[in-house]
């Protein structure tokens, strides 16, 4: 399964409009095509940064969208303001302890791995980190996607609320930095950002 990301650094004042958009003409528009699992929209207030991923069951179905889902790209821009960044992953990782819902948070990192350890990569996250992130009060659900061409991967972590990732700071930055050290990968960036909306219909991966 496949993901496309669409990360915008608009303008504070409109992310109500944007969101609003997203939910009522995006997103449906995105779950009714072919091949689509669904989609979410991640926000942060303070900087005006958005994030909208849509997943797919194939790459051939992620790519026969793109020519549906450029106009709406465009809407989208001109609705949040600033140019947009489009990326598309593997999704190599998915676990869900509980529904995530509208209204949660979440903490993204991405990292730069060394070249040709992809693999190995996915196997220590499987077996080394995803089961102490799973231990964080209040986890909602964990996710990685992967860029084999570029050795990048985003890893997403969710909560059930704001409070609970914040309380959840200091241990989680423990263990990415333990993980990251044992592994050779590099952190690029890590963002806390708010669930807007959370319709992925993306089957276990683990």
């Amino acid at each position: 399964m496949y993901a496309r990301s669409t990360t915008i650094r608009g303008t504070t004042a409109a992310i109500d409009a944007g969101i609003a958009y997203m939910r009522a003409e995006a997103m449906p528009a995105i779950l009714e095509m072919p091949g689509s699992i669904g989609m979410s929209l991640l926000v942060d207030r303070d900087t005006g940064r958005c994030i909208a991923t849509s997943a797919w069951r194939d790459e051939e179905s992620m790519r026969a969208s793109a020519d549906l889902v450029h106009p709406m790209r465009e809407r989208m821009v001109a609705t949040f303001g600033g140019g947009p960044e489009v990326q598309e992953w593997e999704i190599a990782v998915l676990h869900r302890e509980h529904t995530m819902h509208d209204h949660g948070a979440a903490r993204l990192t991405w990292a730069q791995i060394p070249s040709g350890q992809m693999d190995q990569f996915l196997d220590a996250y499987r077996t080394t980190l995803m089961p102490r992130l799973q231990t964080l009060p209040n986890f909602r659900s964990l996710s990685l996607l992967a860029d084999r061409s570029s050795d990048r991967v985003v890893g997403t972590v969710t909560f059930h609320s704001r409070v609970a990732l914040e309380a959840a700071r200091d241990q989680t930055r423990m263990m990415r930095e333990e993980f990251t050290g044992s592994v050779g990968a590099r952190v690029l960036d890590v963002a806390e950002m708010d669930v807007a909306l959370a319709h992925l219909r993306v089957p276990e991966l683990v």
